[in-house]
């Protein structure tokens, strides 16, 4: 097995031999030198896997040596180590991307602790968290069989989203493990959604029943607006617990979190949740006090072309008499162009903003064979939502916010899941197109695989006709005709969808944003 090779530089070389003896031992092979020069000759020359510098040595000083190393290797760590504690040495040393920064004297277990945060981290961490994932597999697995309330299961989503992060940061071999124990969760959890859904929806005082979609703002925004605070609420559409916490860190600079979960209605679908969300009404008490504002399913019209009105009726409907502006960025100029007034928000106590990029991607994902490619897997799907909030206007937004001092109430209509296990449904041409909920009068399938509704005015839905069904499906589940089902199934399997029972797709970011 080949040895990690150090190069140590250093003018005092011969009071450092029973360091370098000491490493030996260890097991690292050890190459010293005594100047500047005849460390960047040795880096030019062979290959190390980490280099120590004495910041004070005769001719070229550590700093100018670092430079040199780094032009031609700018991969290799660098351990700087000198005498002074001068902040500006220090500060220069840091903006030039060291690994490390010891002050000697030195002892050599500093030395061999650089050493393992630099070159044997990830090994480390690996072995750690498979280890610690492994201790709490069993809990996890009885917090799952015992989740009898909404809150409880909420605690086991977060754990198993904190595992799934902890694992492909770690890049162990347990990501299969906890798949398997996601999908054990998501079946239990849609057997959860089905005893106790239609008894929050038609008692919604009931005990137990959880926040859901058109609570958000009566519970959460209106008593801000009350105390005065000028508030945004912005909503990121299809985003998952997963993939805020692949954001927060961007944030963490200028605001502190308040992070919670709510409960989407179903379906878990932009026309129903977001609209629920505005509205703070079920969709078939929007159709009913607001048919102009509903679009049913067959309608070629945009199906979320009214949500300003909407908020408006909820606004009405309490009495707030606030003043409220409303953007929705589909594209990145709209937001430059947003950026560039955002004086305009000093108008309203209240600013709604929509960001579709996350739909986008998702829908992106399934029709562009580049994209597939591009997210072909959970991690790589979170990568790329982080890598479009990084660049895009949202964080540059986020940050104006900020600097004005307002609260944000950041959330979601619904999440989204990896589909994989298709189910067999007949309908007739007025069916719906969506893969993981149907609804229509003469639809044929297998009741025991799917969660129906037979009366939707009593679960909040609209019933276009007086035999209009809906059902839904879950897990990893999605819906397939049989027609063409072969070529129906390798093209939808592997995809992002929305509308259905999940974990993903129901227990969605809930988070209050307070500026530092």
């Amino acid at each position: 097995m080949r040895k990690d090779r150090l190069l140590w530089a250093d003018d005092e070389m011969d009071l450092l031999k029973p360091h370098v003896l000491f490493l030996e031992e260890k097991g690292y092979e050890v190459v010293t030198v005594c100047s500047g020069q005849d460390a960047i000759d040795a880096a030019n020359g062979e290959s190390f896997d980490l280099i120590f510098l004495d910041e004070n040595m005769p001719g070229l000083s550590g700093l100018e040596t670092l430079s040199i190393i780094k032009e031609t290797d700018p991969t290799v760590p660098v351990v700087m180590i000198t005498k002074s504690e001068d902040e500006g040495i220090m500060n220069q040393a840091i903006g030039s991307k060291i690994a490390d920064y010891l002050i000697k004297p030195v002892n050599p277990n500093q030395i061999l602790l650089s050493i393992k945060k630099n070159l044997h981290k990830n090994r480390i961490i690996t072995e750690a968290t498979a280890s610690s994932y492994q201790q709490d597999f069993m809990k996890i697995g009885m917090q799952i069989n015992d989740s009898f309330t909404a809150e409880e299961w909420k605690e086991v989503y977060k754990k198993l989203v904190y595992w799934e992060l902890e694992l492909e940061e770690s890049q162990t071999g347990m990501a299969g493990l906890l798949h398997t124990q996601k999908q054990e969760a998501n079946r239990v959890f849609g057997k959860f959604i089905r005893k106790n859904y239609e008894r929050w929806i038609s008692a919604p005082d009931t005990a137990g029943r959880p926040l859901m979609s058109p609570d958000i703002f009566k519970t959460r925004l209106f008593p801000l607006l009350d105390r005065g605070e000028k508030v945004f609420f912005i909503l990121i559409d299809n985003f998952r617990l997963d993939q805020w916490r692949e954001v927060q860190d961007m944030l963490a600079e200028y605001f502190t979190f308040q992070e919670d979960l709510y409960y989407s209605i179903l379906p878990t679908a932009t026309q129903y949740a977001r609209n629920a969300i505005f509205s703070g009404l079920m969709p078939a008490q929007i159709a009913k006090m607001f048919p102009e504002l509903w679009v049913d399913e067959d309608s070629e019209e945009g199906k979320n072309l009214n949500e300003a009105p909407l908020i408006r009726t909820q606004l009405e409907r309490f009495r707030k008499k606030y003043a409220f502006s409303y953007h929705k960025i589909n594209e990145s100029s709209y937001g430059e162009k947003l950026l560039q007034n955002f004086n305009q928000f000093d108008n309203y106590p209240l600013n709604v903003i929509v960001l579709n990029f996350v739909d986008m991607l998702s829908h992106a994902r399934t029709e562009s064979k580049m994209v597939r490619e591009l997210a072909s897997s959970e991690a790589a799907y979170r990568s790329l939502t982080r890598s479009w909030f990084k660049h895009s206007t949202a964080l540059e937004l986020f940050r104006q916010i900020a600097e004005k001092g307002c609260k944000v109430i950041l959330t979601t209509d619904h999440g989204t899941i990896c589909v994989n296990e298709p189910i067999r449904v007949i309908g007739d041409k007025s069916t719906n197109t969506n893969l993981r909920y149907k609804l229509g009068k003469t639809l044929s399938y297998n009741p025991k695989e799917v969660y129906e509704i037979t009366n939707p005015l009593k679960m909040g839905l609209p019933a276009p006709n007086i035999s209009t069904k809906y059902i839904f499906a879950s897990d990893e589940k999605f819906f397939a005709y049989p027609n063409n089902y072969n070529y129906y199934v390798s093209y939808y399997a592997n995809t992002f969808q929305h509308g259905g029972i999940s974990m993903e797709e129901i227990m969605v970011p809930l988070i209050g944003l307070e500026p530092k």
